[in-house]
């Protein structure tokens, strides 16, 4: 019976392996510091709800184009404090400082227009720099991130 502790904090030990061999796994596959996140507003209902959790592929320069329409791509934003996962409704490209770059027009399936003119060095541009993209969505795991974030607002943590 005393050593049965011993075994219950083996099996956590190896369970906290296994997450965070997955973890680094899926960060090294998938070119992302954050390749799982969890939802935290309702900006993508019905196909994202909060507290889903997305697995994401990183997004540079070299991969850029494989982004299309109606993919789910998620960008900084300045000011916000979160990063934003929408969809890709429309691609164009802009001129900044002289280049041409590629330019998405996003916004939430549960928004009724596109997200607001991005803010650039160069002033504001009617979509989201091919530079601000950081990864696009591949799959949803539904509702298996709701207890964190719950846990998470409770504390004030976000």
């Amino acid at each position: 019976m005393e050593d049965s502790w011993k075994k219950d904090l083996a099996w956590i030990l190896i369970a906290l392996l296994a997450v965070f061999t997955l973890q680094v796994g899926l960060k090294v596959a998938l070119h992302t510091d954050s390749p799982l996140v969890i939802v935290v507003s309702e900006s993508m209902e019905p196909v994202f709800y909060r507290g889903d959790v997305v697995l994401l592929k990183g997004i540079s320069e070299e991969n850029i184009d494989d982004v299309h329409l109606n993919d789910v791509i998620v960008y900084k934003r300045p000011g916000y404090e979160y990063p934003i996962i929408h969809r890709v409704r429309e691609i164009k490209t802009v001129e900044l400082d002289g280049k041409v770059e590629k330019c998405f027009v996003t916004w939430g399936d549960n928004n009724w227009a596109p997200d607001p003119d991005y803010p650039t060095p160069y002033g504001m541009i009617p979509c989201v720099p091919a530079y601000a993209v950081e990864d696009k969505a591949l799959l949803v795991f539904p509702k298996i991130g709701l207890i964190p974030l719950i846990i998470r607002e409770h504390l004030g943590l976000g």
